[in-house]
């Protein structure tokens, strides 16, 4: 049954009472909740040998690039990997549990058997590291960030509670912008230890409006690809933020915060926020700009590595499209000749069912494959670029979109031909 508390969540507001005595409570409801963070990393879960490590500690990597295209849904194993610290360890189902308080006239706090009790809901959802094609950014100036190549992204089948079913277990009714104690955003906190937040959890917060806003699909999600979430991906619960990146999706929960400002987490006040390019080191002002939500419209070709070397004739090229906020990919355009002429790529979600981007029978959070074909006789570059139905489109050069910390790399895709021809 649903229970009430008192210092149940680890809160970020400054107005909160007794502050030094609720924190002491915190920890010791997170020791006391079956799931703990280690302070080290002797407890990490095995992992894919074919994974591309980009960082051993926090562990942070990707997929070849082939992999996505092999599949609609990406597979557990080969679905990026991205960490801040130590993956979390549950010691005890039973005894977890998740915290909802904040501005809350009731406080509660739920075992995964009552999670499970409320209706379950399955969206299928691509998440994206907001520092995708972070690599081909830093070759234009050097960027501060985890080196990710195309692969910081995949798409998978999410099953849990709607974040809006949950709310309203605390008095929060259905498409609220403001509690009735004047809660405006949701916080999620983690358990786990970050050197970003000073050996503290990992945090992140939404509008209200959009956690109870029950088309926006936002879950506190138990299931990937149909089996329980594994430790990665932030067994036992997470949250999932359709068409948001990933940051915001935190895993391994600890406590939702209904909060009246945005959370002043690292990861929302001093990072993932988009500068521009004439922005470095020295004369940055993270207050300036607000937290990145949607991410931009995206496309790569996975088929071709950066560099190819071929015999003449017909290429085919296989890759992803995706956009965020739900808006579904309306074109995919791909140039054989580096952009001088252009042709159609045919785009597909699931199979036998044609794709049309704002159809229901079209997955409006999920990303799109696409594939395309010509003959090619002569060294070349190949080039990938999508529109989404909002008519945004990628833009052509990735210099225009430099920014010191290498997030929303969206230029045009780029991948290199050599033809080589047989000795006549």
């Amino acid at each position: 049954m649903y229970t009430t508390h008192e210092f149940g969540c680890f809160y970020s507001q400054p107005l909160v009472p007794l502050l030094s005595l609720f924190l002491i409570a915190a920890v010791n409801v997170c020791k006391m909740s079956g799931l703990r963070a280690p302070s080290n990393y002797t407890e990490e879960p095995p992992r894919h040998p074919s994974l591309i490590v980009n960082s051993q500690e926090p562990f942070n990597a990707e997929p070849p690039r082939s992999a996505l295209i092999a599949s609609y849904v990406t597979p557990v194993d080969l679905f990026y990997k991205r960490n801040h610290g130590p993956i979390p360890v549950i010691d005890d189902i039973e005894r977890y549990r998740v915290s909802i308080c904040g501005l809350v006239e009731k406080p509660l706090e739920l075992s995964m058997a009552d999670i499970r009790k409320l209706r379950r809901h399955i969206v299928t959802a691509t998440l994206q590291c907001a520092g995708n094609r972070r690599t081909a950014m830093s070759k234009v100036k050097a960027v501060k960030g985890v080196g990710w190549d195309v692969s910081a992204i995949g798409n998978a089948i999410w099953g849990g509670a709607k974040l809006a079913d949950v709310l309203e277990l605390v008095g929060i009714s259905k498409l609220t912008s403001v509690s009735p104690l004047g809660g405006k955003h949701v916080e999620f906190v983690s358990v786990d230890k970050c050197k970003e937040e000073k050996g503290g959890p990992y945090k992140g917060s939404i509008p209200l409006i959009q956690a109870t806003n029950s088309d926006a699909e936002v879950l506190l999600a138990y299931e990937m690809n149909g089996e329980p979430l594994n430790r990665d991906h932030g067994y036992p619960l997470r949250v999932i933020v359709p068409g948001v990146i990933g940051a915001r999706s935190v895993k391994w929960l600890s406590s939702i915060n209904i909060i009246e400002n945005e959370c002043q987490g690292f990861f929302m006040q001093r990072d993932y926020k988009m500068f521009p390019p004439t922005v470095n080191w020295e004369n940055i002002d993270w207050s300036t700009r607000r937290p990145q939500m949607d991410f931009p419209v995206q496309s790569v070709i996975c088929s071709l590595e950066e560099e190819n070397t071929v015999k003449p004739g017909k290429i085919v090229v296989h890759g992803y499209a995706a956009s965020g906020g739900g808006r579904g990919i309306e074109r995919v355009d791909v140039s054989f000749d580096g952009g001088k002429t252009w042709v159609e790529a045919i785009r597909y979600q699931k199979s036998g069912i044609p794709y049309v981007a704002d159809d229901t029978s079209s997955d409006k959070w999920a990303w799109v494959l696409f594939k395309a074909e010509a003959d090619v006789s002569h060294t070349t570059e190949i080039v990938a670029k999508a529109v989404d139905i909002s008519a945004n489109v990628q833009p052509e050069n990735v210099e225009v979109i430099w920014n010191l910390r290498g997030i929303f790399n969206t230029s045009w895709h780029r991948v290199h031909i050599h033809v080589q021809h047989p000795d006549l």
